[in-house]
């Protein structure tokens, strides 16, 4: 029912007054206002269907794609990207807490860093010229594809001795493995260094309206040392603190168009649904590499265009 109420509301707020937000998004084109929104649908659709399965967010890819093969003004574009990354993060969140495979001893502090810079970062966007951040946006992308083609995964990282933060503030637990029922104490050091590192993703989250899913779980699991499935369940919370307060400033500088979030959303997480019935059937790595391949050429468009060799 909450789904059909959320549903229908999304779909009175595009309704209303198309045109007017059609004008404010989009330059002058031969097709009509409604075919963008579809396109959007469809595309979102098929990113969410391949991001699942590959193990990264919505809006790494949303944000490049749609940033460099639509129209729309990258200041657009951004916003949809944060409300596309926090849709998938706050739809997870409640099940992997209760599952217990996200620490909020672990998640709050680096989320209380993550999020003060993440609007900063959103600051430092729409201060900069377009073209600067799209030159900006392509280079973080390529550099977020060579991070993940050569980042390692730990299961279970030998930490011998928490430090002192990490001691001070609880950032342990015990996972219990749901196939064999161990039970793995937890624990995690270097907590200086993460916060550090968190505070660079929370701009590089605000600035270029980026889910942050592919820096938090290495910055988790190989920095701090924090079990790989705890890592992934706590970038999910974080995430979702840290596309709330950046989402805030897109709002208020109204950067926000129902016409672009609203069929990216929806169409981002019915995708979603079938690539994680999928991620049991189709090989990951053949996955993994395409939407590295599909990256590295949105990432390649952003960086041309934004130097005016590629419009």
């Amino acid at each position: 029912m909450r789904r059909l109420l959320a549903l229908a509301l999304a779909a009175a707020a595009l309704a209303a007054a198309p045109e007017a937000w059609a004008a404010a998004a989009l330059p002058e084109t031969s097709m009509p206002w409604w075919g963008w929104p579809l396109a959007l649908f469809v595309v979102c659709f098929f990113l969410g269907i391949v991001a699942v399965p590959a193990g990264v967010g919505g809006g790494v890819l949303f944000v490049p794609i749609v940033g460099g093969f639509f129209p729309f003004h990258l200041d657009y574009v951004r916003g949809a990207g944060l409300l596309v990354a926090l849709a998938s993060a706050l739809s997870a969140g409640p099940a992997l807490l209760n599952a217990g495979l996200a620490s909020l001893r672990l998640a709050l502090p680096l989320a209380v860093v993550a999020s003060a810079s993440s609007i900063l970062g959103a600051l430092i966007g729409f201060a900069l010229p377009t073209n600067a951040v799209q030159v900006a946006l392509g280079g973080t992308i390529l550099a977020i594809v060579v991070l993940m083609a050569v980042a390692k995964r730990s299961e279970y990282p030998e930490v011998a001795k928490p430090d002192a933060i990490s001691a001070a503030l609880g950032m342990n637990g015990i996972l219990v493995d749901a196939g064999t029922g161990r039970q793995h104490p937890w624990q995690v050091h270097r907590t200086p260094a993460g916060l550090v590192v968190f505070f660079l993703i929370g701009i590089l989250a605000g600035m270029f309206g980026l889910g942050a899913g592919w820096a938090n779980m290495p910055a988790l699991n190989l920095l701090m040392g924090a079990p790989l499935k705890v890592s992934a369940g706590t970038s999910s919370f974080i995430l979702s603190l840290v596309d709330s307060s950046a989402a805030w400033v897109y709002l208020n500088k109204g950067a926000v168009l129902p016409m672009i979030a609203v069929p990216s959303v929806i169409g981002m997480m019915l995708g979603a649904k079938i690539g994680a019935k999928l991620l049991k059937v189709l090989p990951a790595a053949i996955v993994r590499k395409l939407v590295l391949t599909l990256l590295a050429f949105a990432g390649m468009r952003a960086l041309l265009k934004g130097l005016g060799i590629w419009t």
